[in-house]
C-alpha cells in the first residue's frame, strides 16, 4: 500500500481522496504525482490523455508507481461516447444498438470484452453504463447512450452490462441516478427538470438502477437534475433525500456514489464548484468527478480546501468525509483483488461468441471477427422500399452533421464515408448543415448515387428538410440513420444503425455494397 507523505493530516488526505480529477497531457504531470503522495486516490482519463493503448498502459503504470491502490477512471461507454478510441471511433456499438438486438448475453459479452481492453490499459473504473430510460425522444444528451425507451429492456441490459464489465475486473459505474432520460435539457448547459410523479419515477426511471444494484454495480453516478417529486429544492447530486434517503436507505445501495462532472453548468452556475462539492459530499456522495473541463492543479487545491474548511466550520461532518474517503479506498481494494485474476468465466457463456477468458478483446468465434462488429451487424434495421436498386458503383456520401453534445464530443469521427471509400473506389464525400444542406449535397453529388447519413434526424428540422429535398430529386437516395431512428422515409433504402460507433458505420457500409 502506498505510503502517504508525512505531515499530511488525516482531514486533508480524506479531502483529496474523494476527488476524481482529470489532467492535461499523455504523461502524468508532476502535480498529480505529488498529490498522489498526499492522499489523492483517484484520477480520471479523458480523450486528451489518450493516443494508443500502449501509451495509456504506460501512463497508468506511471501513476500506479506512485500509488498502487489508485482508481483510474474513464468515461468509456463505447458507441458514441468513447475515450479509448476517441480518434478512430469505437470498436464496440453503444447501448442503443445493444438494446435493439435485445440479447442480454451479447450485451454481457460486449461489456466483458470492453472491460478486458480497459483492464489491459490499467483502467479499473468505468463511468458506465447509462441506465437512463430514454423516455423523451427529443432528449439532447442521452439518446443512443440509452438501451432504449422500454423500462424492462433497459433494466435487463443494464444488469448484463454491469455483470460483464465487472467480470473483467473493472468496476462499473451505473448512471445517471435517479434517471436522466425524460429531459429536453443537457445538464452540461443548464438544470434539467424531471417533473413526473413518484409512481412514474419508481416504475420507469428507478427500475434499471434497482437491477444494477442487484447485479452488484460497484459505483453509481448521480445526475445534475431537479426532480421535484423527490426533492423540490436541490438537484439529485446535492440532495440528501435522493442520495442518502432514496439510494442508500430505500434501495439499499452500499457502494460508491460518484457525482457527474461537478463543473457542469447545472451545478457550477448555480452553486459554484467548491460549494457544490461540499453539498454533494454532505448529501451522501463519496467522490467528486471533475476534470472534463477544469483539469489543473488549482482546481484540485480549491476543492480540497473547500472540503477541509467545511469540516472545520462544522458545515460538513468529519465522519461523513471520512466515510466517503473510506468507500473510495474500499473500491480501490476491490479492483486490486479482482483485476488480476478476472478470467471472465461465464461472461460469454451460451452465446457462441467464445468470450470466456479471451484476452485483449473477445472474438466472435467465426473467422476471428470481433464481438463489437458482430453486435453492430445484428443491430442494423434495414428497410427496403421500391426505390432501392442495387448500388453498383461509386457514391456520394452526404453527412448531415448536427452539433455534438459535450458528452459525445466533436473530435470522434463517425459515419460510413471511410468504409465506402474503401469498398467503392471513386466515392466522394461531403459534410452539410443548415437550411441549404439538401441543395448543396445534390449539387456536389453530380451523377453519383447519394448516401445520406443523418443522426437523430427527427430532432433537427433542417436535417429533415435536407432529406426531403434529396428524396424528391433522387428517390434512390440511401438513408443511413446513426442516431435514434424515427419512421423511415417511404420508398428509400433506409438503414438504422442505432449508434455512430465505427463498427456501426462498417456494418451499414457492408449492407449498402451488398445491395
Amino acid at each position: 500500500m502506498t505510503t502517504v507523505t508525512s505531515g499530511t493530516d488525516t482531514l486533508t488526505r480524506d479531502a483529496l481522496a474523494v476527488l476524481q480529477p482529470g489532467f492535461a497531457g499523455t504523461t502524468a504531470p508532476d502535480w498529480v504525482l505529488r498529490r498522489l503522495g498526499e492522499g489523492l486516490a483517484s484520477v480520471g482519463l479523458f480523450g486528451r490523455n489518450i493516443q494508443t493503448p500502449d501509451q495509456v498502459a504506460a501512463l497508468t503504470a506511471q501513476l500506479k508507481a506512485e500509488r498502487d491502490d489508485l482508481l483510474v477512471a474513464i468515461d468509456e461507454e463505447s458507441g458514441d461516447v468513447t475515450r479509448l478510441e476517441v480518434r478512430t471511433g469505437s470498436s464496440f456499438p453503444g447501448n442503443h444498438a445493444l438494446g435493439a438486438v435485445d440479447d442480454v448475453e451479447l450485451t454481457k459479452g460486449v461489456a466483458f470484452a470492453l472491460g478486458r481492453r480497459l483492464a489491459e490499459c490499467g483502467v479499473n473504473l468505468n463511468w458506465a453504463p447509462s441506465a437512463d430510460v430514454n423516455a423523451n425522444p427529443d432528449n439532447p444528451v442521452i439518446g443512443v447512450r440509452s438501451f432504449g425507451a422500454d423500462t424492462a429492456l433497459v433494466a435487463r441490459h443494464t444488469a448484463a452490462y454491469v455483470e460483464g464489465m465487472q467480470a473483467a475486473g473493472v468496476a462499473a459505474c451505473t448512471k445517471h441516478f435517479p434517471g436522466h432520460g425524460d429531459t429536453g435539457v443537457d445538464s452540461h448547459h443548464d438544470m434539467p427538470l424531471i417533473d413526473v410523479d413518484l409512481d412514474v419515477l419508481h416504475a420507469r426511471d428507478l427500475a434499471p438502477f434497482r437491477a444494477a444494484i442487484a447485479a452488484g454495480s460497484r459505483a453509481v453516478m448521480s445526475a445534475h437534475i431537479l426532480v421535484p417529486a423527490l426533492d423540490p429544492d436541490r438537484p439529485a447530486t446535492l440532495s440528501r433525500r435522493i442520495l442518502t434517503g432514496l439510494l442508500r436507505e430505500e434501495l439499499g445501495y452500499d457502494g460508491l456514489i460518484v457525482t457527474d462532472g461537478i463543473e457542469m453548468q447545472a451545478i457550477s452556475s448555480a452553486y459554484g464548484i467548491e460549494r457544490g462539492s461540499v453539498l454533494a459530499i454532505a448529501a451522501g456522495a463519496d467522490a467528486i468527478c471533475v476534470g472534463g473541463g477544469l483539469n489543473d492543479e488549482g482546481t484540485v487545491t480549491r476543492l480540497r480546501d473547500a472540503l477541509v474548511a467545511a469540516v472545520r466550520s462544522g458545515e460538513l461532518p468529519e465522519e461523513r468525509l471520512a466515510d466517503a474517503a473510506a468507500r473510495v479506498r474500499a473500491l480501490a481494494t476491490w479492483t486490486a483483488s479482482s483485476g488480476t485474476d478476472a478470467t471472465g468465466t461465464g461472461a460469454g457463456s451460451g452465446t457462441g461468441t467464445g468470450l470466456a477468458g479471451a484476452p485483449g478483446g473477445a472474438s466472435a468465434g467465426t473467422g476471428g471477427v470481433e464481438i463489437g462488429l458482430v453486435a453492430a451487424r445484428r443491430a442494423l434495421k434495414v428497410t427496403r422500399g421500391e426505390y432501392a436498386p442495387p448500388v453498383n458503383g461509386p457514391v456520394h456520401v452526404a453527412a448531415f452533421s448536427p452539433v455534438a453534445n459535450i458528452a459525445v464530443g466533436d473530435e470522434t469521427p463517425w459515419g460510413v464515408a471511410a468504409e465506402l471509400e474503401r469498398l467503392l473506389p471513386g466515392t466522394t464525400t461531403g459534410s452539410y448543415s443548415g437550411p441549404d444542406a439538401g441543395a448543396a449535397a445534390l449539387a456536389a453529388a453530380g451523377e453519383h448515387r447519394i448516401v445520406a447519413v443523418v443522426r437523430d434526424e427527427h430532432r433537427h428540422a433542417w436535417m429533415s428538410g435536407a432529406l426531403d429535398t434529396l428524396l424528391a430529386a433522387r428517390p434512390d437516395t440511401v438513408v443511413v440513420e446513426m442516431g435514434v431512428p424515427g419512421a423511415p422515409p417511404r420508398g428509400a433504402l433506409h438503414i438504422a444503425t442505432h449508434g455512430a460507433a465505427r463498427v456501426c458505420g462498417i456494418a451499414a457500409a457492408e449492407v449498402i455494397v451488398a445491395e
